[in-house]
């Protein structure tokens, strides 16, 4: 006698077997966590969150030990700012000015647009020592020079990309490939958010220049519910998220409650948690439609406020944006990215090192110094780190010919300058170095893994345990590489 064939269920019968159990799956852990808490909460299903407000992170988890900082504005200089002519003074390269550069130097590297054969070039700015550590700072930041002793310089930094694109993938990802989760990403999936009102990261664009991609602060294989929201600062600060003609606010309610109880029926029917995702999306943007043009309402900051940081009313920039930032740490958001295009100085009209830097430096400085200081004044500092940097800094020879508008660099990610200040780093110092040309990091060298292995760390969380599961492995921001730099914490 055969035995009996094992009945074969349907597709969507084997689904409906399985979807109890990956509907607990998905509540305990992941992005299910989140997006439930907070709307059992609000219908008074759950407890209250832990004080001060800190939803616990999507993985469950929260810090793994206590936090130094709760907050983040990373300053991102799109296009790689110049370390030889900013930060990092070499009286060698001074001397040799014109030469050849030495063989040594170039020999087992590739170069992105200049031959081997390419002649030495040093600053045409002046530079001074400033500080208890007798920072080395040009000419061009004039603001900066006040507020070193707040600052951490990494001037032994390096990175593995020498084009633009891997390389501001591999600073805001960690990886040079497409497909990674951003930074703050990462923040918002382990750490959670702050406000129920704002996104937990959130990204604002300036300057014009090297085109940036949705990749650098894009969620990845972390459910899209932790991408960053990019903010406008005219127009519409958030595209697509106000009321269609005709429909009030209390209409608006009504059908995304209906649209909600779909939403989850589905959920309850396939336990897909992207379907999660969309009910949080929905109903942030319900809520920003009104949290958003008023933490975005510069008109609120008082004139010395406006004249601190230097900003425009009425227009985008740099300045408005670093006004901004606080503003959104004030209300709540962990992660706030800032870009500001335009340093791709390799000479000519499009880009050089005497009238495009001199622009960059001016837009940015002020600002810059003026955040670090907002901070200070209002007890933000110590909680709140600030990271400025780009995808890698310019080399030390001659792109382009001598002359003012042609004069440049070409793109240098063996050693450049980055700065962090606040946020439990040890201020007024500055960590590692290069050699005698500003080619290598020589000493102290720091890899993009050791910035952000040490970033986390601040934030009570270890690169090593932050991770998600994706095709058979786990994943986490920093690879398999990165050590936290305690030289660098105070």
């Amino acid at each position: 006698m055969k035995p009996m064939p094992t009945p074969k269920l349907a597709p969507l019968e084997l689904v409906r077997a399985q979807t109890r159990r990956r509907f607990l799956q998905h509540c305990m852990t992941g992005m299910g966590a989140m997006a439930l808490a907070q709307l059992l909460q609000e219908r008074g299903l759950a407890a209250d969150p832990p004080p001060g407000g800190v939803m616990s992170g999507a993985a469950g988890l929260g810090p793994h030990f206590a936090p130094k900082a709760k907050n983040l504005i990373y300053l991102f200089m799109s296009g790689g700012p110049s370390h030889l002519d900013l930060f990092d003074f070499k009286p060698e390269l001074q001397r040799r000015d014109g030469q050849q550069v030495p063989e040594s130097l170039v020999k087992n590297i590739r170069l992105a647009q200049i031959g081997k054969e390419a002649a030495l070039l040093g600053t045409r700015y002046a530079f001074r020592q400033y500080g208890g550590a007798g920072v080395w700072l040009s000419e061009l930041l004039p603001h900066l020079q006040t507020i070193v002793d707040e600052v951490c310089f990494v001037q032994g930094f390096y990175s593995e990309a020498f084009n633009h694109d891997p390389a501001t993938i591999f600073m805001n990802t960690g990886a040079q490939l497409a497909g990674r989760p951003a930074m703050g990403s990462w923040f918002s999936y382990g750490l959670g958010s702050e406000s129920k009102d704002l996104p937990a990261f959130v990204v604002l664009m300036t300057g014009v220049g090297q085109p940036l991609t949705h990749s650098a602060w894009g969620s990845g294989f972390l459910p899209t519910l932790h991408q960053g929201v990019q903010l406008r600062s005219g127009g519409d600060p958030v595209l697509f998220v106000n009321d269609p003609p005709g429909l009030g606010r209390e209409q608006r309610r009504q059908s995304l409650d209906a649209l909600g109880d779909l939403n989850r029926m589905r959920y309850d029917l396939l336990g897909d948690p992207e379907i999660q995702t969309r009910i949080a999306a929905y109903e942030m943007a319900y809520r920003m439609q009104t949290s958003v043009p008023e933490a975005m309402d510069l008109s609120r900051e008082p004139a010395a406020m406006h004249a601190l940081y230097g900003t425009t009313p009425g227009r985008s920039s740099f300045a408005n944006n670093c006004l901004l930032a606080r503003r959104l740490v004030e209300r709540g958001v962990r992660f706030v990215q800032l870009y500001h295009r335009g340093w791709d100085h390799h000479g000519g009209p499009d880009g050089n090192l005497v009238f495009d830097l001199k622009k960059r430096c001016l837009e940015t400085d002020q600002a810059c110094v003026a955040l670090v200081q907002d901070l200070k004044q209002r007890g933000l500092l110590d909680t709140t780190l600030v990271v400025w940097g780009g995808e890698f800094g310019r080399t030390p020879m001659m792109q382009g010919a001598l002359k003012p508008n042609e004069i440049g660099r070409d793109h240098h990610p063996h050693g450049y300058t980055i700065w962090l200040a606040g946020g439990g780093i040890r201020p007024g110092t500055v960590y590692g170095g290069t050699d005698e040309f500003g080619f290598y990091a020589v000493d102290k060298k720091l890899h993009v893994h050791d910035l952000h292995a040490t970033i986390l760390h601040q934030f009570g969380l270890d690169h090593t345990r932050l991770t998600y599961r994706f095709q058979g492995r786990d994943f986490r921001l920093t690879d398999v590489h990165g050590e936290v730099v305690r030289e660098l914490l105070a």
